[in-house]
């Protein structure tokens, strides 16, 4: 997104691979220094005083039986996985399809859904495409785009865009900018996990208190960053 945004803008592919280089890195060390950052807050607010311990247990080695492995991969990986991806994906994929198809006021329902998350959207530096797309794309990121192509293009179902410079026309035609493209790539970043992740949270805990926590605060703090840096650009009179 960002190196479409950026040879947009200055018509060369030198600048385009620079620009993008360094988001990549700039967003590798936000997303270290974030984990630093809410790792401390938590153990001085609802982790203090909490013992934290890493133990690891290593099995007596034993040589390795190819088919064996295969088989245990494959029934406590692969199933397991796709298990948990379905049970969230489903559902998910149902309400989106619905939303997509279910006219409304000579609309559909997700644009209606949009307009009313765009106040949000650009409180953030995005729109209200972008974070309904994010919302939708809860049982995985990577149909965020996708979900949002459908919503600029008025679809009634997702799909791919035929390629990087077609994309790049739909989103700039909607008002992308690489400030739009940097939010929704910090957000990308920051906010909740995806659902299979949340599910074997609660799995794993067995707590519903924790598994709305490893959702609060990461988009939470997703959007303290956004709206720090809106207002730092804004300063820097970027906007």
């Amino acid at each position: 997104m960002l190196s479409q945004s950026g040879a947009h803008t200055a018509g060369s592919a030198v600048l385009s691979a620079a620009v993008s280089g360094t988001a990549v890195l700039c967003a590798i060390l936000i997303g270290v220094a974030s984990t630093f950052l809410v790792s401390y807050i938590l153990s001085k607010t609802i982790l203090k005083g909490v013992p934290s311990s890493f133990i690891m247990e290593l099995p007596p080695y034993r040589k390795p039986k190819v088919f064996q492995v295969i088989a245990r991969a494959f029934k406590d990986r692969t199933i397991f996985v796709l298990e948990r991806a379905v049970l969230v994906a489903a559902p998910c994929g149902v309400v989106t399809w619905l939303l997509a198809n279910v006219p409304l006021g000579g609309s559909t329902l997700l644009a209606a859904l949009a307009n009313f998350l765009n106040p949000a959207g650009r409180l953030l530096g995005m729109d209200g495409v972008i974070l309904l797309a994010f919302i939708l794309g809860f049982p995985a990121n990577e149909i965020v785009i996708p979900i949002a192509l459908m919503a600029y293009l008025s679809q009634s179902a997702m799909s791919q865009a035929a390629s990087m410079a077609a994309m790049q026309s739909v989103l700039f035609q909607h008002g992308w900018t690489w400030v739009t493209a940097v939010s929704a790539m910090l957000f990308s970043l920051l906010h909740y996990p995806c659902g299979t992740t949340v599910y074997t949270v609660f799995k794993e805990t067995g707590s519903k208190k924790w598994t709305l926590l490893s959702i609060v605060i990461p988009t939470a703090f997703a959007c303290i960053v956004l709206v720090l840096l809106q207002g730092i650009l804004r300063m820097a009179s970027v906007l």
